[in-house]
């Protein structure tokens, strides 16, 4: 199964939560942060990313299921 992430460029606030929690997964390229890939592999570290971003600004769909950020 995959995973679709997508980070909002109008509510990222670059703060590199994200890229510190799976450098792998997310990188800061100039004022926002992006993914590395749009589809991933199911990965809790996408999860926990999703869920410590001060803006709220990731999103993890399984197919049309948002499952990150958790509530």
């Amino acid at each position: 199964m995959t995973w679709k992430v997508e980070i909002d460029p109008q509510q990222c606030m670059a703060s590199g939560s994200c890229a510190a929690i799976a450098p792998d997964l997310f990188v800061l390229d100039g004022e926002h942060a992006r993914p590395l890939k749009e589809r991933i592999g199911e990965d809790e570290r996408a999860l926990d990313a999703a869920d410590v971003c001060p803006a709220v600004a990731i999103t993890i769909r399984d197919g049309a299921d948002v499952v990150g950020p958790r509530p």
